[in-house]
């Protein structure tokens, strides 16, 4: 219903990803004419939509802050790959620090090893050789650093659709004000 655009408007509401575009009202007057709505009835449609943007932007930023912590995950993962690959023939044993549980840690000693374990998530572990290991990982992070960088790109939408969206809410609460200013000033010039 509100998805058409004003006629001095030549921008056209477009949708990312499932978010809906916001349309920039520059006449106000047109924007109620088009969509049938009265003023209180186009600010209660605008703040929902405004609340429905706030709601979308708190899932997004959720997921973005899943990513920021999983890529540095996946980053150390390839580096303890590759430190085990580097001590590989060397006949020197590598010895760290393991967590068993949340900050309990044991130490262990690594002889030249072929294959290494990886959590694949709900309770899953699958041995990889080394490289399937890297390959693996390397994948998962170039898939994390694209999701990334689609979130930031959904993110900046987003805000756009806000600001947009209260702009929208300013201009229609002006105007409305102006319109019953006008009203009250009308029949007070009549009686002079």
């Amino acid at each position: 219903m509100a998805t058409s655009s004003s006629s001095s408007s030549a921008e056209v509401v477009t949708e990312r990803r499932g978010i809906p575009g916001a349309q920039f009202v520059e006449d106000v007057q047109t924007y109620l004419t088009q969509t049938g709505f009265d003023c209180n009835s186009a600010l209660a449609f605008l703040q929902e939509r405004l609340q429905q943007y706030k709601m979308v932007e708190m899932k997004l930023q959720a997921q973005q802050r899943e990513l920021l912590a999983k890529i540095p995950d996946i980053e150390k993962c390839l580096d303890v790959v590759a430190t085990l690959q580097a001590k590989k023939g060397t006949g020197e044993a590598l010895i760290t620090d393991f967590e068993i549980s949340e900050g309990i840690y044991s130490r262990a000693s690594i002889e030249d090893t072929d294959s290494v374990c990886l959590w694949l998530g709900a309770n899953v572990m699958l041995e990889y050789s080394c490289e399937e290991a890297t390959a693996l990982l390397r994948k998962n992070l170039d898939n994390a650093k694209a999701s990334l960088e689609v979130l930031l790109a959904d993110l900046q939408f987003l805000r756009d659709q806000v600001t947009i969206t209260q702009v929208t809410i300013a201009r229609v609460y002006n105007w409305d004000v102006h319109q019953r200013r006008l009203r009250q000033a009308s029949p007070s010039a009549k009686d002079s």
